[in-house]
């Protein structure tokens, strides 16, 4: 690399993504247990393809009738946007194979004797927080997630006439020094009616990239690095023109390349399974620690076993140069951080429908709501972090 340049890429994908609606709908089945009952469990896995929609796996909790399901799966296509010949809210076929949790795994999860809760499973989560962007997210994912989600509102409006629910975006950047100086080029393919042409989708997408980007970064950008809809037309999309499934995107789902994944997807789950939970804890941590000042940059990994109630490691790192903080960060975090399966669900409240609105532009960089939404993503904690 040299003087310390070089270029990174991230992509975004819409939630009228063929895997994103999968994603929405896993989500939703997660939300309408817990909103009978906090301590649900679910694992709700969508494959979508043309006008179709299977639902498979396991759920401990109240008793929903698969008719309710099945509209609120239909209320789910139909907010995304998507009422086309070969994918319909109003005609899709839907089927349902929920059925109960296995007691094998409910047995090393439940709580014995009043003591915490195990873990859901084995596997490593990471979280990353770095001072690219005011949401202390990387800038390439930042602004790709950004361009579709303004896309998609002003959709929703009625001010963005002709485009449809399945797009992506690419943001690449130049780096010096570990730090963002412009953006290189930037990539858009969006589905459109037929009535637009190539030129009138492009007349309509470009203004989001200067709505999404700040200008420092794209006032040099050159105009033959801008592809809206490279490949040409792009008219059946969403699961008509390619089948979804949930927990495809993860790495769009967290730091958009930045930073390590442990491999577990977040959507269709409930709170006690850590892929999900552990991972937003990590994110809370990191950014709390970013937030304090600490260092520019931090990575967290923590690591379960299936029926253990504590991390079996936690392991963190700062940008070069505040290494000598690391130690001291551990200490805060062991004696002011419960990171038990339980601890972090009471900690960060996660045992609320807050999930379905999760599932498109990112689980991460979002503002907490007052409903409940991203708690991960406050930063009430940072004072602990100050050295």
């Amino acid at each position: 690399m040299e003087n310390n340049k070089y270029l990174f890429t991230s992509e975004s994908v819409s939630e009228g993504h063929p895997d994103k609606v999968c994603d929405r709908i896993s989500d939703m089945v997660v939300d309408s247990y817990l909103s009978r009952d906090p301590f649900s469990r679910v694992a709700c896995e969508t494959l979508t393809t043309t006008n179709k929609v299977v639902l498979a796996g396991e759920i401990r909790g109240p008793k929903i009738e698969k008719e309710e399901i099945i509209k609120k799966v239909r209320d789910c296509i139909k907010d995304i946007g998507y009422d086309q010949k070969g994918f319909s809210w109003k005609t899709a076929n839907i089927e349902t194979f929920l059925h109960e949790q296995s007691a094998d795994i409910a047995m090393g999860v439940d709580s014995k004797d009043n003591k915490d809760e195990g873990a859901g499973d084995q596997g490593i989560m990471f979280g990353y927080a770095c001072k690219e962007t005011d949401d202390l997210m990387p800038a390439p994912i930042h602004f790709s997630h950004k361009i579709l989600r303004l896309m998609a509102e002003d959709r929703k409006k009625g001010d963005l006439k002709g485009i449809e629910p399945d797009s992506k975006s690419q943001v690449t950047m130049l780096y010096q020094d570990n730090k963002p100086q412009k953006v290189t080029s930037v990539v858009i393919s969006t589905q459109h009616s037929k009535d637009l042409n190539q030129e009138q989708v492009k007349e309509l997408v470009l203004p989001y990239i200067k709505k999404s980007i700040p200008e420092k970064y794209v006032k040099d950008l050159d105009s033959k690095e801008i592809y809206i809809n490279p490949t040409g037309q792009f008219i059946i999309g969403g699961p008509d023109g390619d089948s979804g499934l949930t927990g495809r995107k993860i790495i769009v789902d967290t730091y958009g390349g930045a930073a390590p994944h442990g491999g577990g997807a977040f959507s269709g789950k409930d709170p006690t399974k850590v892929d999900r939970s552990a991972a937003y804890a990590a994110r809370y941590l990191s950014k709390n620690i970013v937030s304090a000042g600490i260092s520019e940059k931090c990575l967290i990994q923590l690591a379960y076993a299936i029926g253990v109630s504590k991390p079996l490691s936690i392991f963190i790192k700062l940008a070069e140069g505040d290494e000598n903080k690391v130690s001291k960060v551990k200490e805060i975090i062991d004696q002011n951080f419960n990171l038990s399966p339980r601890g972090i669900r009471e900690m960060l409240k996660l045992n609320n429908p807050i999930y379905e609105i999760t599932s498109a532009y990112g689980h991460f960089g979002r503002k907490p709501t007052n409903s409940g939404e991203f708690t991960w993503e406050k930063t009430d904690k940072s004072d602990l972090f100050k050295l």
